[in-house]
């Protein structure tokens, strides 16, 4: 995934959904070892602090760790990684729904429509 951030959003809050995905996605597995603060930053093109703060809030959501000598890896909980996968996907639903009512479909005509993308 690349690093394309929304000016209207706080770039700390971008970064951490950012590597949240690449962990749901599987790009980083539970027990993985985590990139540097400094490898990462240089990566997004952000300031190494911002890079701090939101691995810190990672550690907070439970979906990383901190080690001193091995530095940070993905948490080995792969529950809640799955939770966190699901709680993705209700948003991305729930976005799609939205926008799909505002151009006037029903439900049966959104269901449609997404069955009809599925095949």
């Amino acid at each position: 995934m690349s690093w394309n951030f929304d000016e209207n959003i706080s770039i700390f809050q971008q970064i951490t959904e950012h590597i949240s995905l690449e962990i749901v996605s599987g790009k980083y597995k539970a027990g993985d070892k985590l990139p540097t603060v400094r490898d990462l930053a240089v990566q997004a093109g952000v300031n190494p602090n911002t890079m701090q703060r939101a691995l810190a809030k990672l550690e907070d959501d439970g979906l990383a760790a901190s080690n001193r000598t091995q530095g940070r890896t993905v948490t080995a909980d792969q529950a809640r990684i799955d939770e966190l996968k699901k709680q993705f996907a209700k948003r991305y639903a729930e976005e799609m729904i939205a926008k799909l009512r505002q151009i006037g479909l029903s439900n049966e005509e959104i269901i449609k429509t997404v069955s009809e993308e599925l095949q």
